[in-house]
């Protein structure tokens, strides 16, 4: 696929890039060799190989899913103006 002047001059206005007159030229090669490349690219064939987040093959560590309250609800309920049994209190907003 060649671009022409005027799909680079689409491209670079859609892109809200400002390029001069005298640089669409040096612009448009520049992308035709960009989908050049990714022409090539779509010639691999991938269909033997697994998806992959990663290029290094590595397993998460995992930890038990244990419902807990955190263990420190004495440092957390201490930043309250006021708690009562364990809870924070709060103004009735219900009219």
């Amino acid at each position: 696929m060649s671009l022409d002047k005027a799909t680079v001059s689409k491209i670079a206005r859609l892109a809200r890039i400002r390029v001069p007159d005298e640089d669409l030229e040096q612009l448009g090669d520049e992308l035709n060799n960009i989908l050049g490349w990714v022409e090539q690219l779509n010639e691999v064939d991938t269909a033997d190989v697994p998806p992959m987040t990663s290029v290094v093959e590595m397993q998460l560590p995992r930890r038990q899913d244990v419902v807990n309250d955190g263990a420190y609800s004495e440092k957390v309920l201490g930043n309250a103006p006021d708690t009562e049994n364990g809870f924070f209190v709060v103004p009735k907003v219900v009219e």
